[in-house]
C-alpha cells in the first residue's frame, strides 16, 4: 500500500491526533499503579545515563510484571476476558441480589481510540447480562478526562442513592482517590479497572499486567534483534502519565542493560512532530530501531522512512488495525504490545458475577499477550473490515452484533 492510501485508510484514527495530544494526560490506557513521579526524560537523553535515575522505575513492580506476562492464566485461553491469575478472591456472598441491579459507572474519557473500543465491547456485554438478569441498567458518567468532572460524578451517584454498584475507570488514580473512598463507605461493590485507584478499598481491581510488560516487550524485542551498541529512537507521548512513563522506564532499564543507546523524544502523538523527528534522525546517521510508548505513534515514524526513500527500519507498535497494517503492508520487522481492551468487558462481568454471588479475584489480573510476526497474519484475518480504529484485543468476537457494531463505530 502507498503512503497516500495509507494516510486515507488511517483518516478515522489521525484526524484527532494533533488535538488529543493536550487531552492524552487523562484519556490513554491506563497502568496498574497510581505511581507519582518526575516529568521523565527530555528530548534526547541517553537511556546510559538516565535509566537508574528514572523515578517511575520500581524494580519490584518490573520483577512482578515480567513475572506475570509470562504466567499460566486460569480459565479458557479462548475467553481470555475470563481469565486470571491465582490469588485472593472476594467473598461476594454480602453483594449477592435477588434481582437485576443498577451499576453506576464513573468512566474517564472516550477520547482515544482504545476507549472507544473498549467501551464499545462494554456495552455489548450489557447487552448480555440484560438478559440474563443479571444488570438492569448501566447509568454512566462521561469525565472527559477531568479529575474535576469524575469527583463530582461519583459524589453525584452516592447521592443518588439508587446504584447497586460503582464501576470507576479512574482518569488520575491520586486525584480521584477520595472520591473512590466515598464509593466504597457506602458499603455497595467498587470495581475498580484500567488505571488504579489511588486507593486499596476497592472490592476487585480488573487490569491487564500492566505497562511495565508492555515496555519490556517491546523493548525486549528491539534489544533481541539489534546488538550493543545500537542507536534506538524512542517517540514518548507525554510526561507525567503512569502508563506512559511505566512503559518509559521499563524500556529504558531493558535497553540500559543491553547497551544500546536511546535518543528519546516527546512527540505529544503528533503525527508531525513524529514524522519531522524521525526525519532529523535519519539525517543525522543510522537509527536501527524505533520504540513507542503509545501505538498512534507508529504510523507516522514507518512513513516518514518512506518519505525519505530509507530502509524502514525495526518499528514497534501496538495492537491497533492501523499499525498492524502498515506492518503487514511494508513488510517490516515489527512488534506489537498489548493492553487489553476486553478488561472494559471484564470490569462488567465481574460486577455481574457478585451480584449473583459469585466469587471473584481481589485483584484480577488479565492476559497481555503481544501480536509477533508468527501471529500477525492470523490477527489481520480477524480482524478483516474493522477500522484502523479498532485494537485487536478487544475481546468481543462471541457477543452479539459482531463484527458490525465494532466496524459501524458507533458510540453508544
Amino acid at each position: 500500500m502507498t503512503v497516500q492510501k495509507r494516510i486515507l485508510t488511517r483518516t478515522v484514527v489521525l484526524a484527532t491526533g494533533a488535538a488529543l495530544a493536550v487531552s492524552l494526560a487523562g484519556c490513554a490506557p491506563g497502568g496498574n499503579t497510581g505511581a507519582a513521579g518526575g516529568a521523565g526524560a527530555g528530548a534526547g537523553d541517553s537511556s546510559s545515563t538516565a535509566a537508574a535515575a528514572n523515578p517511575w522505575f520500581d524494580q519490584a513492580q518490573f520483577d512482578t510484571e515480567d513475572t506475570q506476562r509470562t504466567a499460566s492464566f486460569e480459565g479458557d485461553p479462548s475467553q481470555p476476558y475470563l481469565q486470571y491469575l491465582k490469588g485472593d478472591m472476594v467473598d461476594a456472598s454480602a453483594y449477592k441480589l435477588d434481582r437485576a441491579g443498577k451499576v453506576c459507572f464513573s468512566n474517564a474519557a472516550l477520547s482515544n481510540t482504545w476507549r472507544q473500543t473498549g467501551w464499545i465491547t462494554m456495552n455489548q456485554q450489557l447487552q448480555v447480562l440484560k438478559d440474563q438478569g443479571v444488570i438492569s441498567q448501566l447509568e454512566t458518567r462521561n469525565a472527559q478526562d477531568s479529575d474535576d468532572t469524575q469527583v463530582a460524578d461519583i459524589d453525584y451517584f452516592i447521592s443518588e442513592g439508587d446504584c447497586d454498584g460503582y464501576i470507576i475507570a479512574p482518569n488520575s488514580p491520586q486525584a480521584t482517590a477520595s472520591a473512590v473512598q466515598r464509593a466504597c463507605d457506602t458499603g455497595k461493590p467498587v470495581v475498580i479497572f484500567d488505571r488504579g485507584a489511588g486507593t486499596d478499598c476497592e472490592t476487585s481491581f480488573v487490569h491487564s499486567v500492566g505497562g511495565m510488560a508492555w515496555g519490556m516487550d517491546s523493548a525486549g524485542f528491539i534489544a533481541g534483534k539489534v546488538g550493543d551498541g545500537a542507536h534506538v529512537v524512542a517517540l514518548r507521548t507525554a510526561p507525567g502519565v503512569d502508563v506512559f512513563e511505566q512503559r518509559w522506564a521499563a524500556a529504558q532499564h531493558v535497553f540500559d542493560d543491553a547497551g544500546i543507546q536511546v535518543t528519546d523524544y516527546i512527540t505529544g502523538a503528533d503525527p508531525s512532530k513524529i514524522k519531522s523527528t524521525i526525519t532529523d534522525e535519519i539525517a543525522k546517521g543510522k537509527v536501527d530501531a524505533v520504540w513507542v510508548d503509545l501505538g498512534d505513534q507508529a504510523v507516522p515514524a514507518i512513513e516518514a522512512f518512506e518519505d525519505a526513500g530509507v530502509d524502514i527500519p525495526i518499528v514497534t507498535g501496538e495492537d491497533n488495525l492501523a499499525y498492524l497494517r502498515a506492518w503487514k503492508d511494508t513488510g517490516i520487522d515489527g512488534f506489537a504490545s498489548v493492553y487489553s481492551a476486553y478488561q472494559w468487558r471484564t470490569a462488567l462481568i465481574a460486577m455481574g458475577d457478585l451480584f449473583q454471588g459469585t466469587d471473584i479475584p481481589k485483584d484480577w489480573v488479565l492476559p497481555q499477550i503481544p501480536v509477533t510476526g508468527d501471529e500477525l497474519d492470523a490477527v489481520l484475518k480477524t480482524n478483516d473490515g474493522m477500522p484502523d480504529g479498532q485494537y485487536a484485543s478487544f475481546g468481543g468476537e462471541d457477543l452479539p452484533g459482531f463484527p458490525q457494531v465494532w466496524q459501524d463505530r458507533v458510540m453508544p
